[in-house]
């Protein structure tokens, strides 16, 4: 591992020194959740002396990094007082609802590509935490991650009692939990790895060959200096301010003017497609130059060739939508769920551009919702799909679905894999506010799906997928052009 006294980190070198180490699960990787995996809730700082026995701000403020020994023992008093006598069906329900809500937003990408890469090394992945399991299996869960290590609370009957049951997870609670799942995994300590930001952590960072500090507090950082540990610094999750709020509006406006700016320079020429194409690029580049945005593009070339093309895309950001017509350019129409319909702003430029819109709740009628779909390709009109079906929650790219795959096998054309990184820094998921910034998109090779057999494509499907992969971990180096 990389790193020196007091300096930061070279994640790249980490990166590299983790895939060319040893493989396989005997090598664990331990992440502590809240500091090396998610930024520290920005809730309040300190529990309230009213309101805070309620479950969801007991759940949501508990979640923040370097936490103290005083502090850690009073979420533990107010999270027996609030989640006693509740289920855990309910609370495992409120924990995926807090962090599909607001947590979502705060992982570090940082954190999923040493967690990717750990993964793709075969290594045995655990989040640990001295939380409860309802804030930090949803994560988890979003991650790929299979283990979790926290503080169980007591249950009779499957409802809480408002005890912890056995030994919490806290400092050499953490490190006896860890030796005990290194045992029962067969897991090799000495040959593993554990990231985490608080000296409450020592202990854990202790006991494994390869520990790595990350935005530690000023005694960690003395202590990795002391052991000659790496130092990670992540960015922090910043929330939108009232200057991208006001950004935002204004990028609103330019799109809607950029739009109609384009329609009529093109409305001369009587062609509905001359037009659509001309509103999609002056509209995207008015709403990236208000925004902020800077696109870097790698592959540029396939976006221009082969024609027509089935653009696969992976989703993050309502503002893949501004992002991909101005990566592709002209000659490219879309597929999206029917309720973009209801969205102001996009659903009547994307209805005039020619999207096709699938009702996603009659999923019995999906294939004859798509059949048109199959003309435009022949027509010579390329279509720019997301084969996850949603946007993702984090740069995990989700299993894809073959609908994309049968069009372009039938309509007898390649896909093209469009990857997308940093959209969901510029917007979070569910978020209409866009920050300044930089996306970087990867346009790959065309893949060839003539030969596939329709009935059994699982197995190539996936290794498309795999592709998204690969690329956000081992991003090509050099942009070929860049916007605005």
């Amino acid at each position: 591992m990389t790193g020196g006294r007091g300096a930061p980190g070279d994640l790249p070198a980490m990166l590299a020194a983790i895939r060319t180490g040893p493989q396989g699960p005997r090598v664990a990787a331990f992440f502590d959740f809240a500091g090396a995996v998610v930024d520290g809730y920005a809730g309040s700082r300190r529990y309230r002396r009213r309101g805070s026995d309620d479950a969801r701000t007991v759940l949501r403020d508990g979640i923040r990094g370097n936490l103290t020994d005083g502090e850690y023992s009073r979420f533990l008093q107010h999270a027996s007082h609030a989640l006693g006598g509740r289920t855990e069906a309910d609370l495992d329900a409120l924990g995926a609802n807090l962090f599909r809500r607001t947590i979502y937003g705060r992982v570090y990408p940082e954190a999923w590509r040493l967690i990717s890469t750990h993964r793709a090394a075969g290594h045995t992945v655990v989040l640990t935490s001295p939380l409860t399991r309802f804030q930090v299996r949803p994560a988890a869960e979003a991650l790929g991650v299979g283990h979790v290590l926290c503080t169980t609370m007591a249950t009779e009957d499957g409802v809480l009692t408002g005890h912890v049951e056995g030994k919490t997870r806290w400092r050499s609670g953490m490190v006896d939990a860890v030796r005990a799942f290194a045992a029962e995994h067969d897991v090799d300590l000495d040959n593993s790895y554990a990231y985490a930001d608080a000296d409450a952590d020592l202990p854990l960072l202790g006991a494994v060959g390869h520990p790595v500090a990350v935005g530690p507090t000023r005694a960690l950082e003395v202590a990795a200096a002391e052991h000659d540990w790496p130092v990670l610094t992540f960015r922090p999750r910043r929330t939108p301010g009232i200057g991208d709020i006001a950004r935002t509006v204004l990028a609103f406006a330019a799109l809607l003017a950029g739009a109609v700016a384009g329609v009529l320079s093109k409305v001369h020429t009587r062609r509905r497609r001359d037009m659509a194409d001309a509103l999609m690029d002056r509209g995207a580049s008015a709403t990236l130059r208000v925004l902020g945005v800077r696109l870097r593009v790698v592959g540029g070339a396939n976006a221009r060739s082969p024609r027509p093309a089935v653009f696969l895309f992976n989703h993050q950001s309502q503002f893949d939508v501004i992002i991909v017509p101005k990566v592709l350019g002209g000659g490219v129409t879309g597929i999206g769920k029917k309720e973009l319909t209801r969205n102001p702003v996009f659903g009547p430029l994307m209805r005039f551009v020619g999207v096709t819109f699938i009702d996603r709740a009659h999923t019995a009628t999906a294939k004859a919702q798509l059949a048109p779909v199959i003309g435009t390709l022949r027509g010579g009109l390329s279509i720019a799909m997301a084969p996850e079906g949603t946007r993702s929650y984090t740069p995990e790219v989700g299993p894809f679905k073959k609908g994309a795959f049968h069009i372009a096998h039938q309509a007898g054309v390649p896909v093209i894999p469009v990857v997308i990184r940093n959209a969901g820094e510029i917007s979070w998921r569910n978020s209409m506010v866009a920050r300044r910034g930089t996306v970087d998109v990867a346009i790959l090779d065309p893949i060839d799906v003539s030969a596939w057999d329709p009935a059994a494509m699982d197995a190539e499907v996936e290794e498309v997928r795999q592709r998204y992969l690969r690329t956000l971990l081992d991003w090509p180096s050099t942009a070929e052009r860049s916007t605005p």
